[in-house]
């Protein structure tokens, strides 16, 4: 076997399952799992539709590199969302459709690790979701873990790596808005790192799966490619963007992403994925293409989180430190105790499940950014989340 997976930790669902062995919750009270960041909200009919429109299309097979109307909708969306100028982005070339990019964010650093250079970093929020270290790992890479403080406003600190570190670094991984966070990335910083990847010669690799989920429809959060062109690096050399349906249209069944930027990079990435065996379903592709042509379920989508925001923090807030987060699905509350005592005594006592912080982190020598800090989902609906805020809220009042 591959020795590198002896090195891969376990993932934090199955410390948060091993966290509550044993612990037996009130049975008059039904579970209320805010652990998990998956989507909740109905699923649109135009997905729906889209895929039972198109079976016919499982008669033959798809194409890694995906189907031109796809590829030209999400362009299109792109150029946007995100104010690229007309023309920047070529559907031919710079764009790949993913089955999630949860596989992307993985085999993308197994394409891009070039082994052969003397100890390479591959860079990471911390906390982070699980998948950009075990990325590292098996691309025979070292994770190197950039801490996300409130003191930092729960970017990563950038400014704690030195120049070897930085000359080292063959990938880095960002995620704004952030998990667990929902902290963005503002434009300055975007592109002060997109400097630094041209100095020393490193593939930014940003996550921004949370972008269409946030507060103030005024402000969208800000992307990579936006940073970029904004520079006139009109190319977008060395920064690709994923993107997902899971959670700006609540489709985390379709699986169904996207990788945008460099064509370079994704010419060598396409080559990789043809081996790979990953191309997307056809009916799955056509669903796709309505999802990123719609906004209508996006912005519906964003009034409802706003609705849960405002009842949960109503709530909490008078008993827990707690703010509301720029962007994301995440509350990243502090907790009166230990975040594993706190995980493991609300679900004994309330029959409430939360993720403890210190599962999505690792310890550093200046400490781990998660401990005594959980994450709480509120993927459910506005009243399920609000019975959980008020079983919360008992339940601190208790200790």
């Amino acid at each position: 076997m591959n020795p590198d997976l002896n090195r891969l930790q376990p993932y934090p669902f199955e410390r948060l399952a091993a966290l509550k062995s044993g612990l037996e919750p009130p049975a008059e009270l039904d579970h209320i799992a805010l652990s998990i960041g998956e989507p909740r909200h109905p699923t649109p009919s135009l997905i729906h539709e889209s895929v039972l429109g198109h079976l016919h299309g499982l008669s033959r097979y798809p194409n890694t590199r995906g189907e031109t109307t796809l590829r030209e909708a999400i362009v299109d969306w792109l150029s946007a969302r995100f104010s690229l100028p007309t023309g920047s982005l070529d559907p031919e070339t710079q764009v790949l459709p993913v089955n999630g990019t949860r596989e992307a964010l993985f085999s993308f650093a197994q394409a891009v690790i070039n082994r052969g250079r003397t100890q390479p970093l591959v860079m990471m929020p911390n906390p982070f979701y699980q998948i950009y270290e075990g990325a590292a790992l098996l691309a025979g890479a070292q994770p190197h873990y950039l801490n996300c403080t409130e003191s930092n406003g729960f970017v990563p600190d950038f400014e704690s790596i030195d120049t070897l570190a930085w000359k080292r670094c063959q990938l880095l991984y960002l995620c704004s808005p952030g998990n667990p966070s929902g902290a963005v990335i503002d434009l300055a910083t975007l592109q002060r790192l997109i400097e630094l990847a041209e100095r020393h010669d490193f593939i930014i690799a940003a996550d921004e799966c949370y972008s269409e989920i946030y507060l103030d429809e005024r402000q969208p959060p800000v992307g990579l490619l936006q940073a970029a062109a904004a520079m006139g690096h009109e190319d977008y050399r060395r920064c690709v963007v994923f993107h997902s349906l899971s959670k700006r249209s609540n489709a985390p069944g379709l699986r169904s992403g996207f990788v945008a930027g460099d064509r370079r990079i994704l010419a060598d990435y396409f080559r990789y994925r043809t081996y790979h065996g990953c191309a997307m379903p056809l009916q799955h592709q056509a669903a796709s293409a309505a999802a990123w042509r719609d906004e209508r379920h996006v912005r519906a989508n964003r009034e409802a989180y706003r609705a849960k925001f405002d009842a949960v923090l109503d709530i909490l807030s008078p008993t827990l430190e707690i703010q509301r987060p720029e962007a994301g699905f995440y509350l990243w509350m502090k907790t009166p105790i230990a975040d594993t005592d706190f995980a493991a005594w609300l679900y004994a006592s309330r029959n409430v499940t939360v993720l403890p912080g210190s599962f999505l982190s690792r310890d550093t020598p200046s400490g781990n950014p998660g401990r005594d800090r959980v994450r709480m989902a509120l993927v459910a609906e506005l009243d399920e989340c609000v019975d959980a805020a008020r079983r919360i809220r008992g339940f601190i009042e208790s200790i």
